[in-house]
């Protein structure tokens, strides 16, 4: 019987963003061995795109895999893993439903699975990170937006057509503040995102002239100076996290009646605020839940290095039974 040494296994993780895809070469111990990016929109077809990535990634490949790679793994907005389509993805520079998987495993002679970046940052957290060993939980990805991935007996909930999950976008506020892009009104997107928390640090600034924030220009506010403030005390900065946080934590605790997850993982760039929007948001939790539901369930922040997480939630897709 011989011996297989899962170090030398690679897979291909490739993250697709509206701007840039960034791509690595990842081991079976989540060890990156090289990684690079190009830019997703100076090409007019996915065709010229998947030629480019072949271009800049068949070199690394021949360089770092003696005997090739296991697969390749995608995450991209809007991708479909039943089929391995992006589908109307409106960051994207293509339009319609492109069979992309079919395009990759044609260029590169390679199995190719695809899953949205926030299915793949939750199956990257399972395989690398501060999921390992459980079988329940869900990852919430705050950042420009909310993407969420729910785990449930090991498994990713895809549902029936592979668009299962879309947290983010479910009502936190009936008739409430309207989504900037998909019109709804009161998402969860439109409140915890760094986008929504923007949009209410403008608005409570401007009914108290005193705030710090209003020493920063119209332009300039985000979640990154609401923090700045927020740690310099300024009680409207702490306000504008405590309610996000709320809002966030209203939000979970319907998450946590559906699908009743060990624990919630929260990663992006919103929770570099930490107690600030986390304790509000645990608070509010454990308020509006049923009490069988109570303290059981913890609030992660992510052990994934922020700037290679989609990486490596894209090459976890390769080892995914």
């Amino acid at each position: 019987m011989s011996v297989v040494d899962l170090s030398k296994q690679v897979a291909l993780g490739i993250d697709i963003g509206g701007t840039n895809t960034k791509f690595g070469l990842v081991n079976h111990r989540g060890q990156i061995l090289t990684k690079g990016s190009i830019p997703t929109d100076q090409y007019s077809t996915p065709e010229e795109f998947v030629d480019a990535l072949h271009e800049q990634i068949q070199p690394l490949i021949d360089e770092h895999c003696e005997g090739g790679i296991e697969g390749i793994g995608v995450g991209a907005p809007n991708a479909n893993y039943y089929r391995g389509t992006i589908e109307l993805a409106p960051n994207l520079p293509w339009r319609g439903i492109i069979n992309f998987a079919d395009l990759m495993k044609a260029k590169f002679n390679s199995p190719c699975k695809m899953t949205n970046d926030a299915n793949a940052a939750a199956l990257g957290e399972m395989m690398y990170g501060a999921a390992r060993g459980m079988k329940d939980f869900i990852m919430i990805t705050l950042g420009t937006g909310v993407g969420s991935g729910i785990v449930s007996g090991g498994h990713l909930i895809y549902g029936h057509d592979g668009f299962a999950g879309e947290l983010g976008h479910t009502i936190v506020k009936p008739g409430g503040r309207k989504h900037w892009s998909t019109g709804s009104e009161g998402s969860l997107e439109a409140y915890a995102s760094a986008t929504g928390i923007a949009i209410t640090a403008k608005k409570m600034r401007a009914e108290f002239p005193d705030s710090m924030l209003n020493q920063f220009p119209e332009e300039a506010i985000n979640s990154k100076t609401v923090h700045e403030c927020a740690l310099k005390e300024d009680p409207v900065a702490i306000e504008v996290f405590r309610y996000t946080g709320q809002k966030l934590g209203e939000a979970l605790a319907n998450f946590v009646m559906f699908s009743s997850p060990e624990a919630i993982l929260l990663f992006g760039g919103v929770i570099k605020a930490g107690d600030f929007i986390l304790k509000p948001a645990k608070l509010h939790m454990e308020r509006n839940l049923l009490p069988i539901f109570r303290n059981k369930v913890r609030l992660v922040f992510s052990e994934l290095d922020e700037a290679d997480a989609a990486i490596l939630g894209a090459s976890a897709l390769v080892w995914e039974k």
